[in-house]
Order: structure tokens, then sequence, then C-alpha cells
């Protein structure tokens, strides 16, 4: 998966260039869809910034095995970024869990 595959699998589902971001929750990770998008004028980020974050979110999910896994749960999910609230999305690592994520 490209960083444009994922930012046209988010635009599919929910209508928007949302942002979206890793976050590692004590021994987990997920993608989390956030509810800015790059089409509101207060967006931190230009399209060439953006498309540039989502490769870089890309390569990680590529490297994890987890592209369908993510795939499947934005086509699959009722839930939808709004103000606040995040889509969390669990990233199973398996087995490679300890190649990932260090303890504290």
């Amino acid at each position: 998966m490209t960083g444009q595959e994922l930012h046209q699998l988010i635009v599919d589902k929910w209508g928007y260039s949302f942002d979206v971001q890793l976050r590692r929750v004590r021994n987990k990770i997920f993608l989390q869809v956030m509810w800015r998008y790059l089409e509101q004028a207060s967006f931190p980020l230009s399209e060439t910034e953006y498309l540039e974050h989502l490769n870089a979110i890309s390569s990680y999910l590529q490297a994890w095995g987890s592209v369908n896994q993510v795939k499947e749960y934005i086509q699959t999910t009722k839930e939808r970024p709004r103000l606040g609230k995040a889509v969390n999305i669990p990233i199973d690592l398996g087995d490679r869990t300890s190649e990932w994520i260090l303890e504290e």
C-alpha cells in the first residue's frame, strides 16, 4: 500500500482526507484516523507534506504486514472520526511484537 492508496481508502470511506497517526498504548500499536483533515483551512500540513506523511505510515504498515488488517477495518467499521474522537485501528503484530515494541 502506498500513501496515495491509503489516502484513497480514507476518502472513499469518509469523504475527507483525514490525518492518521501511529500511537503506542502499553504494548499495543494503533493506527488512529484523526478528526482533522487536509481540506480544513487550519490543517497544519500542505498536500505534499500530508502525502509524504501517509507514505511514511504506509511503509510501517507494510513492514508489519498489517496492510490487509487496516484495509478491512476501514472498509467495515461503522465508526467515523469526529471532533475529539479518533477511529482507533488495532495493529496486530503477532509474534513480531517484541521486534517493534521495547519495554520501558
